[in-house]
């Protein structure tokens, strides 16, 4: 039986984002004004340069290790390691261990994976 309140991880569906390479995510919360995804991303793949217009996102490393690029920082990301890039900042996250990364990604408000909520670097110029 379905619930409102309560997610399985494992009985959610896996989709693959636009404008990621080699990732599966499963959209584990998608509510009013938070969304909160399960990403499981492979080795040199992640985000290309992107960004959300109005859209605030948080990724949380569960396993392994990542590359995050923002605002002309980068920082290597490891388990209980996060990052924070804000509305409308390109953005770039590439994972660098040799087993596959786990990240829980919230954005606020919701994504959805909706084309018109990204920018990617092509279209800024």
């Amino acid at each position: 039986m379905a619930s409102r309140y309560f997610v399985r991880g494992a009985e959610v569906p896996g989709y693959h984002p636009a404008n990621h390479t080699g990732t599966t995510n499963r959209r584990l919360v998608h509510a009013q004004r938070v969304e909160v995804v399960h990403g499981t991303i492979e080795r040199g793949h992640g985000a290309a340069p992107h960004a959300h217009p109005g859209i605030e996102q948080v990724c949380y490393m569960l396993e392994g290790t990542a590359v995050a690029e923002v605002g002309g920082e980068r920082c290597e990301l490891g388990p209980g390691d996060a990052c924070y890039f804000p509305p409308d900042e390109m953005h770039v996250f590439t994972v660098t261990s040799a087993t596959p990364a786990k990240v829980l990604v919230i954005y606020t408000p919701p994504y959805g994976e909706d084309p018109k909520n990204v920018v990617r670097r092509e279209e800024m110029k």
